[in-house]
């Protein structure tokens, strides 16, 4: 764990994530401490740091008692459910680990106004009240207008759209809310500077810093709720997590109003063959969830389906509070007639949505498909 590997500095680097402002992390092997850690009342920064450190690893059971104590406090007996929609996979991006970089040869497609219609009919009729758009980098096939109408359009069938795109200015992020975008999703995908630089070959994505303050300016557009998170296995996890809990207290603490949401996606397979450098594995994943729910008791952790569905079972109300179901991660992959493209990567939880809701209810769950009305899609005014 070492924000050290943070070195290269084109821009000034925020207070939260600056390597000079930070406390030292040398994780303790002490089991006192570590016990002190996970039953603190009041855990910060320090506190992180210790449960993340691979001697917590041996208090891994401790951990998820403290961490499904908590979620029951915060989020009752309840998963809230979501699906993706991918809009386009046109994409101009140079990133090693994803399935639809520029030079990857997949089938490309994009959603027109019909095709769109027939995909939201389709989710639609699975009873679904939460939708993410996603698309690749900024192109002309899937461009700030074309976003716009397709949440138009998104909006008329769900009560709650949100996005997962490119970065754009503060300005963009108004138009988008006016259409009935509600949220954004955006992955800095490690926060390590000197990995980061490698990983994005070219592109608008090798900009760090645009990435970096996109949830500042997409709250400061309107945007009611942005969900962050680490892609898992680029760099030093337990680096790139200390990194998304303060990001997340940055968040938190400047826009206190606003919703805030955490992810654990993992590299998983896809067109191009990337492997993670620093592979995370299930034990370790766990481990890593219930760190951030001791941490942060009140934000909904969000586990998606990259995860196998062993792995989502067992922490469904363990420490995740949110997760999508019946996804596909192709261009019209819901509706009949509309033609795939390739998909990003491979889901591994490919249940429907009926045995994932029986899952659920045989470990004394309750799916909750709406949890947000349409009455609050109004832009948001935040004070700081």
């Amino acid at each position: 764990m070492n924000p050290a590997s943070c070195n290269l500095n084109p821009a000034p680097l925020p207070d939260w994530l600056d390597p000079t402002q930070w406390l030292p992390m040398t994780g303790s092997s002490d089991a006192r401490a570590i016990q002190s850690a996970i039953l603190s009342e009041n855990p910060g920064e320090r506190e992180m740091a210790l449960m993340l450190s691979p001697a917590a690893g041996e208090f891994i059971e401790l951990m998820a008692q403290r961490a499904q104590a908590i979620t029951r406090r915060h989020f009752g007996q309840t998963i809230a459910l979501y699906t993706p929609l991918y809009l386009s996979n046109f994409c101009n991006g140079g990133c090693l680990y994803c399935g639809i970089a520029g030079d990857r040869r997949a089938k490309r497609a994009v959603l027109d106004e019909a095709g769109l219609r027939r995909e939201m009919g389709a989710i639609k009729a699975m009873h679904f009240e939460e939708l993410v758009l996603l698309t690749g980098e900024r192109m002309p096939e899937a461009d700030v207008p074309y976003l716009r109408n397709c949440i138009a359009i998104a909006a008329e069938y769900i009560h709650n759209v949100n996005i997962e795109v490119f970065p754009m200015e503060e300005a963009e992020y108004r138009t988008l809310a006016e259409a009935g975008c509600t949220g954004v999703t955006l992955y800095q995908e490690t926060y390590d500077q000197v990995v980061y630089e490698k990983m994005h070959r070219w592109g608008d994505k090798r900009d760090f810093f645009k990435r970096l303050d996109a949830p500042d300016r997409a709250l400061r557009g309107g945007m009611r709720t942005v969900g962050i998170g680490a892609l898992l296995g680029l760099a030093d996890p337990c680096f790139d997590l200390l990194c998304v809990y303060r990001h997340a207290k940055y968040l938190l603490k400047n826009y206190w109003q606003a919703g805030l949401s955490i992810s654990f996606p993992r590299i998983r397979p896809q067109l191009g063959g990337f492997s993670a450098d620093h592979p995370v594995d299930e034990k370790m994943m766990a481990q890593f969830i219930f760190a951030l729910r001791i941490c942060l008791p009140e934000i909904p952790l969000v586990l998606s389906t990259r995860e196998p569905g062993r792995v989502r079972d067992g922490m469904a109300g363990l420490g995740i509070s949110k997760m999508s179901i019946a996804s596909k991660t192709t261009v019209g992959g819901y509706s009949e007639g509309t033609e795939e493209s390739t998909e990003q990567f491979e889901i591994s939880d490919e249940r429907n949505i009926p045995e994932f809701c029986d899952m659920l209810r045989a470990k004394g769950l309750e799916p909750v498909f709406k949890n947000w009305d349409a009455t609050y899609r109004e832009p948001a005014q935040y004070s700081r």
